[in-house]
């Protein structure tokens, strides 16, 4: 497991100034429907939710635009967003409200803290990581979300048939992916994937105006889909 002592971290955390609406959004619900990292001693999912359903942590909500529509789409799975950027945070706090998704909570900070910390080994239906930071130059490559000892933690928290969704547009980090969670003994490839690994883009992940714009760029979408 990795030492969340002394890991690097695999993001920047800045202060960012949130908008008019933002601030509002986030006065109004975030004591209600968010929460800190760091003031989670265990993750209880029937009390954070009010209910007993499969869970799926995503690992970096962004903007929030695709986790919402994935929360819309499974209203029978509850949806645990962890974020560190405040702005994103609070949009899909507004996301959340105008579509009305009770299946939906949100945490700020570390999630590697968190899954190391608080979550309960064998609790999570799925782990979605969908274009972390690819930390493009070789001397940052060690700040990348996906090594050896975040797989390992990550499965572990998975039940037995669970799964682990990422997605990226940078080919280096496509094939660190893979080569990483090949090599762990918890996962396997899902019988869904390609002869390389590679997974066709399911319709349960949204198409977004980040990846539209990386197609455009040249840079290929590459799905892994790994199941415990």
């Amino acid at each position: 497991m990795p030492d969340t002592h002394h890991r690097i971290p695999s993001f920047v955390h800045q202060r960012n100034r949130l908008s008019e609406g933002q601030q509002h959004a986030w006065d109004r619900w975030w004591p209600e429907y968010g929460g800190d990292v760091a003031e989670v001693e265990r993750l209880e999912p029937e009390a954070l939710f009010g209910r007993t359903a499969p869970v799926v942590l995503e690992i970096g909500s962004g903007m929030g635009d695709a986790t919402a529509e994935m929360a819309a789409a499974a209203p029978e799975v509850d949806h645990l967003a962890v974020e560190v950027y405040e702005p994103g945070l609070a949009r899909l706090l507004m996301l959340r409200q105008e579509a009305g998704l009770e299946n939906l909570r949100l945490l700020r900070g570390d999630a590697v803290d968190l899954l190391d910390r608080a979550v309960p080994e064998g609790l999570l239906e799925g782990i979605r990581i969908f274009f972390p930071d690819p930390w493009p130059k070789r001397r940052h490559h060690k700040r990348r979300l996906v090594q050896p000892g975040f797989v390992a933690l990550a499965a572990s928290r998975l039940r037995p048939g669970g799964w682990l969704h990422l997605a990226t547009d940078w080919e280096h980090y496509a094939l660190q992916m893979r080569e990483v969670c090949d090599a762990c003994p918890l996962l396997h490839r899902a019988p869904a994937a390609g002869p390389e690994g590679w997974l066709p883009r399911p319709d349960s992940r949204p198409l977004t105006k980040f990846e539209q714009r990386a197609e455009r760029e040249g840079r290929a979408i590459r799905d892994l889909l790994y199941v415990r």
